[in-house]
């Protein structure tokens, strides 16, 4: 029922998570209320985010430059290394304000009902960095489910035996729950109780 180019733009929408069709077609009508200006610097920004994002060359999250600002900043411990399943988590942590060392994001969590094995998700990289920057701590930030489990189970059998305390986050982040979705004090509190993988 809509001209072709709005339809064309609420599809469009609609491959954002979260939105319907509703929510887009909300979307698509407020876009035909901004300002010419609004629409140049709306597409112009899409256009900069696709091409000017990438991973960062150390630690796998999203940056503009060669090394993020995080593997850039010398004065963060390079004693600690938090390990992430993705870089939205990097970011989560860094709001909080509460952690100091340096990331680690690996492209997603062991999961064999998915087709998912620990070569799939860069853990040879991880190793390397490991190895070469002599990190004294290895925190296992996951989502506490199945997958993360796995995944923290993993990863900590394969640095047995080399000298570094693995720990991972304290409860408080509910079981099931997206890293995302968990407030800020829970989030706050369970990585500051973390615990050794036993």
């Amino acid at each position: 029922m809509y001209p072709d180019s709005i339809q064309s733009l609420i599809e469009s929408f609609k491959c954002l998570p979260g939105i319907g069709e509703k929510t887009a077609e909300r979307l698509a009508f407020a876009i035909l209320d901004l300002e010419d200006e609004q629409i140049e610097l709306f597409s112009q920004t899409l256009g900069e985010v696709k091409n000017n994002i990438h991973l960062c060359s150390k630690c796998n999250t999203l940056t503009e430059n060669d090394l993020c600002f995080i593997c850039s900043d010398n004065s963060r411990n390079d004693d600690i290394l938090c390990v992430v399943e993705d870089t939205k988590n990097v970011f989560l942590f860094e709001k909080l304000g509460v952690f100091t060392g340096k990331y680690h994001v690996l492209q997603g969590l062991i999961s064999p009902l998915d087709g998912i094995n620990p070569e799939d998700i860069g853990l040879d990289k991880l190793i390397d960095r490991i190895k070469n920057e002599k990190f004294k701590e290895i925190i296992l930030a996951f989502k506490p489910s199945i997958e993360g489990e796995t995944t923290a189970l993993y990863i900590n059998k394969i640095l047995d035996g080399m000298g570094i305390t693995i720990t991972r986050l304290a409860s408080g982040v509910p079981i099931g729950a997206d890293m995302e979705y968990v407030d800020s004090l829970t989030l706050e509190r369970a990585l500051n109780d973390r615990k050794k993988i036993e």
